[in-house]
């Protein structure tokens, strides 16, 4: 491992992948450690060169923990993600804590003035055919049974109980 070759890694990666920070250099350094398992080399100067590689990334704008954060909050939105879920995801790779509260505050409300997390809990809906997009059944005990199936996947996917009502108690899709 060199320090032009571990400059290219990063690069291909950045490329290839929209990345944190944080993600850049777990990268980095499990490519430098494998590395070093098989070829031997001092660990530690693979870190200084990691962190001097992902600090000159983030310096030139290449890598942008809150664009990344905002493009992924978009993308798990659209997907129906809850707000809880996409708080897990944007931690697990490495983003901080109050930039994910500011991105996920800023796309609270839709651009046509709607909440975010209920469309979100829409679309979940729909895809997983939950509340008014599943099949409708006559017989009272079947309702029952089925609306208290698509409360726990709700509830399972993060949205909260007031949301998760509103959907599965809406006889069509034009009441909620």
């Amino acid at each position: 491992m060199t320090q032009r070759r571990m400059e290219n890694i990063a690069k291909f990666h950045v490329e290839r992948f929209a990345t944190t920070a944080s993600q850049l250099k777990r990268v980095l350094m499990r490519r430098a450690e494998r590395a070093a398992r098989i070829h031997g080399g001092d660990r530690s100067e693979f870190a200084a060169w990691a962190e001097a590689i992902v600090v000159r990334m983030v310096r030139t704008g290449v890598v942008n923990d809150a664009r990344y954060a905002a493009d992924r909050t978009a993308s798990l939105r659209r997907l129906g993600k809850s707000p809880g879920k996409i708080r897990n995801l944007l931690r697990a790779k490495g983003v901080d804590r109050k930039l994910i509260d500011d991105v996920l505050a800023d796309t609270a409300v839709t651009v046509t003035g709607d909440d975010a997390a209920l469309e979100a809990a829409l679309a979940y809906a729909r895809r997983r055919r939950l509340g008014p997009f599943g099949e409708q059944s006559e017989d009272a005990d079947m309702k029952r049974k089925k609306a208290t199936k698509d409360l726990s996947a709700l509830a399972r996917a993060g949205f909260s109980y007031d949301i998760a009502k509103r959907i599965v108690s809406a006889a069509s899709v034009e009441e909620i």
